[in-house]
């Protein structure tokens, strides 16, 4: 149950990047004076324009300008990189990236430039091409920008590590805080960091002291309540989704959450819950499923078949969803029907335990003693034995005429149901009675 919430918090890891704009221009690292690179100390009077517009967020005027400029000095760095600045804020990426890399090109120890490539893939997507340019600006001199600047480039690499590689990003967390003073969006990273890692104590710490400062923290909220969900705490859990669900109330990974704690609840909330997450996304295969498991459980085995058999339709040979889909036709007693689901099933997945049990129920009410017998040996590789199962292979043994077997199990189902199937118990002493009587 917790796939799909566990998704959609990792597919939405980088949104914080959409809080993180490239470096301002006029506050460049040191470079090398070229032909077509004033040096700090000298700066083009056209770029000195530009940048000035750029400072009054008059973005035509400070590209008009740089267009202009670079026409003749394509190869200026400063100049590529204010104009790449300028495509940035006006939402071009495809035109600030071009522009970035002329930059780099330009002068491969740009700082401003690697770091604001880097930001700028991270917040398109692209964290395989943006973590090499936020390594690169960690070796490089930030200048008049100083160590905060650089701060940043590690931030950033944190977050992009922080789901497939925790241990790293926690590092680099690490190396931004020798460089700057810890913030409560750090102390929320480490949270992430810790929970990604499965160290979950250091992350519900990390979240509480966030929400010590800011009580309506969505991120902390939703990230303490993923905590508390995978320490099985479902109640404590929901108090801190809804409270992250008043601030943010269309947000899909908080509604798979609420939906989780609810089912884990057995409250029947969750079946309205999960519609709404269906209806958001309708070809999403684990809600679907969810919303398969809670409707059954709640007794609607019609429309809890309903959504098997879509999971079905997108993935045949989904083995739990052909169990589930059986157990439906079981329940409304589909009895050939079930018997050839949970054939399918098994085949697929020999290990699942619960196709067996179903197989040997089906094989019994369909009359097929042997493969109830053959079903009931395998699901004992995997599971014990319990009352029901030595009334089934009692039945089958009985129905073979094996009656000594038959006679054996009858026992061992009395001994084992103790009162709790008074048909079956009155069934088998009665079965007794004749087998035991012939011999």
């Amino acid at each position: 149950m917790l796939r799909f919430a566990i998704f959609l918090m990792i597919s939405a890891s980088l949104a914080a990047f959409a809080q993180q704009p490239a470096i301002p221009p006029g506050t460049e690292s040191s470079v090398e004076a070229s032909a077509e690179t004033p040096a700090a100390a000298h700066v083009a009077a056209e770029v000195v324009t530009a940048e000035a517009a750029i400072a009054g967020s008059d973005w035509k005027a400070a590209g008009t300008a740089l267009d202009l400029w670079l026409a003749s000095h394509p190869t200026d760095a400063r100049a590529l990189f204010d104009s790449g600045y300028v495509a940035d804020a006006q939402n071009r990426g495809d035109d600030a990236e071009k522009l970035y890399r002329r930059a780099i090109e330009a002068d491969p120890k740009s700082f401003e430039a690697h770091i604001s490539l880097g930001l700028l893939l991270a917040r398109e997507g692209n964290p395989d091409d943006a973590r090499p340019e936020l390594a690169q600006a960690t070796e490089l001199d930030p200048g008049e920008i100083g160590p905060a600047a650089k701060a940043r480039a590690w931030r950033a690499l944190a977050r992009i590590d922080k789901v497939d590689n925790p241990e790293d990003a926690s590092d680099e967390l690490l190396e931004a805080l020798k460089l700057s003073p810890e913030t409560t969006a750090d102390t929320l990273l480490a949270g992430e960091i810790a929970d990604q890692a499965g160290e979950f104590p250091a992350a519900e710490g990390a979240y509480r002291r966030v929400l010590a400062i800011d009580p309506e923290s969505v991120a902390a909220n939703s990230g303490l309540a993923h905590v508390l969900i995978a320490e099985k705490h479902y109640p404590d859990a929901e108090i801190y989704i809804r409270a992250a669900l008043k601030h943010a109330p269309e947000d899909p990974g908080l509604t798979a959450e609420l939906a989780t704690v609810l089912v884990a609840q057995d409250k029947a909330e969750a079946i309205p819950v999960l519609e709404k997450l269906h209806d958001a996304h309708p070809k999403n295969v684990d809600i679907i499923r969810m919303l398969a498991s809670v409707m059954a459980d709640g007794g609607d085995y019609t429309g809890s078949d309903h959504f098997y058999l879509e999971v079905l339709a997108a993935e045949p040979k989904d083995a739990a969803a052909l169990v589930g889909h059986g157990q439906n036709l079981i329940r409304i007693q589909r009895f050939p029907d079930a018997f050839a689901v949970f054939d399918k099933a098994t085949q697929i997945d020999p290990a699942n335990a619960d196709g067996w049990s179903g197989l040997a129920f089906a094989a019994s009410r369909t009359s097929h003693p042997d493969v109830a017998i053959h079903a009931l040996t395998m699901r004992s590789k995997y599971l014990p034995e319990v009352a029901s199962t030595y009334f089934l292979w009692a039945i089958s043994y009985d129905s073979l005429h094996q009656k000594a077997e038959a006679a054996s199990y009858y026992h061992q189902f009395l001994d084992a149901s103790a009162g709790k199937f008074p048909d079956q118990e009155w069934q088998a002493r009665q079965r007794l009675k004749l087998l035991e009587e012939k011999h």
